[in-house]
């Protein structure tokens, strides 16, 4: 006999057909106010750090620590002093302007842009790639060493924090589809901080430990009866190079998901780096296909984002000037860009440069929608990977008793034959 239910229309469940749609929901993640909001004190503190560091440093004749030195710190002028930048206008290289457009000559472009950075994971990874390559140079220098090694610890200091402030809730909304606190974000970042820090740094410990033997080695170099010596071990030497690349290999690639896997399991620091590891290598295809679609999708609300974060300063400024005139606010926005000379006095340039302090703040909140993104999606991509790998539904993940769902259940009674049932009315934040 013919089925009764041949005929009925089921809707199509895209996420289960499709897992990978769920990347999709990150927007609404990445572009809420708290997490602009603690991407920007990051990126503020992050660039703090590393304007102390130049300041620190400022003494040093290493010619390959400048160019570092003049972009955290300030420049060098010819008569040895030092011109100096504040940590504010040190950060705000991050969102320094678009350059103009074929035919246009505009030193006013409201629109962020994150050129300077790079990247977005260029505020952790920059002061870590440069201290590799010095580490490759036999010529490199302690104060080197010490300048790039310490700059990528504070990165790694600053961004352990904010970072748990970003992957947490995105974990739960996610799994659970509902918001955590400040409360409960604050006092995971703050429980699980040691953790955050420590998970990119194993396998740096382990790169340097497999060092060691193609380090000894090396000193049989010196000689030319070492250099024999040294060529009968230096099959192991090629061992050590080969757990060396895939120890970097998965850290290039698989960092982000170590942060992802404390956010989501709420683990330690060696677990969050197996799990990264074993993801990465089981499902290498996947992981890209999933960056991919990141990638296309951040790109395209970073857009609306930086034209947002334009609309309303060139809103403002336009504004402005029906009150003023055009002349005057050309002028105050050149002031405010670096080019209005001194064109205006005292008075007007402090207020050019308390002026240009708010601008560069919409702009900050703009390059903060690069970051809430980027690990909002790290989270999203490392549920996807569990979720192929352990077979892992995509709505688990560990609530501690502040973040977990019971306070919206109604609460439990008991009726006058003793008889459970649900006392008074449930309560306003539950779900009918």
């Amino acid at each position: 006999m013919e089925s009764q239910e041949s005929g009925i229309r089921r809707p199509v469940r895209w996420l289960e057909l499709c897992p990978w749609l769920i990347l999709f929901r990150t927007f609404s993640l990445a572009r809420a106010a708290r997490t602009l909001f603690l991407a920007a004190v990051a990126v503020m503190l992050t660039y703090s750090g590393w304007w102390v560091l130049g300041w620190m440093f400022s003494g040093t004749d290493d010619p390959r620590l400048q160019d570092s030195i003049t972009i955290h710190y300030g420049r060098q002028t010819d008569d040895g002093q030092w011109d100096r930048v504040c940590p504010w206008t040190s950060a705000t290289r991050a969102v320094a302007d678009y350059p103009s457009l074929p035919g246009i000559s505009s030193p006013t472009d409201t629109r962020p842009s994150p050129a300077a950075s790079q990247s977005t994971a260029s505020a952790i990874l920059e002061p870590w790639c440069a201290f590799g390559r010095l580490i490759l140079d036999p010529g490199v220098s302690r104060t080197g060493l010490a300048y790039f090694l310490l700059c990528g610890l504070w990165a790694t200091a600053v961004w352990a924090f904010f970072g748990a402030t970003m992957t947490r809730p995105a974990a739960v909304f996610l799994a659970r589809d509902r918001w955590i606190g400040w409360t409960a974000t604050l006092a995971h970042a703050r429980k699980k901080w040691r953790a955050y820090f420590t998970a990119p740094l194993v396998p740096l410990i382990g790169l340097l430990l497999l060092a060691i033997f193609p380090c000894l080695l090396g000193l049989l170099l010196r000689f030319d009866v070492g250099v024999a010596i040294a060529a009968v071990f230096w099959p192991f030497a090629l061992i050590c190079g080969f757990f060396g690349a895939i120890l970097l290999l998965g850290l290039v690639f698989g960092w982000p998901l170590m942060w992802a896997t404390i956010g989501t399991e709420d683990t330690d620091s060696f677990d969050a780096v197996s799990r990264s590891y074993h993801y990465l290598f089981q499902r290498p295809l996947q992981y890209l296909f999933y960056i991919l679609v990141a990638v296309v999708f951040g790109w395209l609300g970073w857009l609306l984002v930086s034209n947002f974060a334009a609309a309303v300063i060139a809103l403002t400024y336009g504004a402005a000037g029906w009150g003023g005139t055009p002349e005057r606010v050309t002028l105050l926005q050149e002031t405010v860009a670096g080019g209005g000379g001194n064109a205006l006095n005292a008075g007007g340039r402090f207020g050019a440069v308390l002026i240009g302090f708010w601008v560069t703040g919409v702009k900050l909140l703009a390059v903060g929608f690069l970051y809430s993104y980027f690990w909002t999606a790290a989270t999203a991509i490392y549920m996807l990977l569990r979720r192929e790998v352990d077979a892992t539904e995509m709505d688990e993940v560990f609530l501690d008793d502040e973040e977990s769902d019971r306070d919206d259940l109604a609460p439990i009674g008991t009726d006058a034959a003793g008889a459970p049932e649900v006392a008074g009315d449930p309560p306003s934040g539950a779900s009918d």
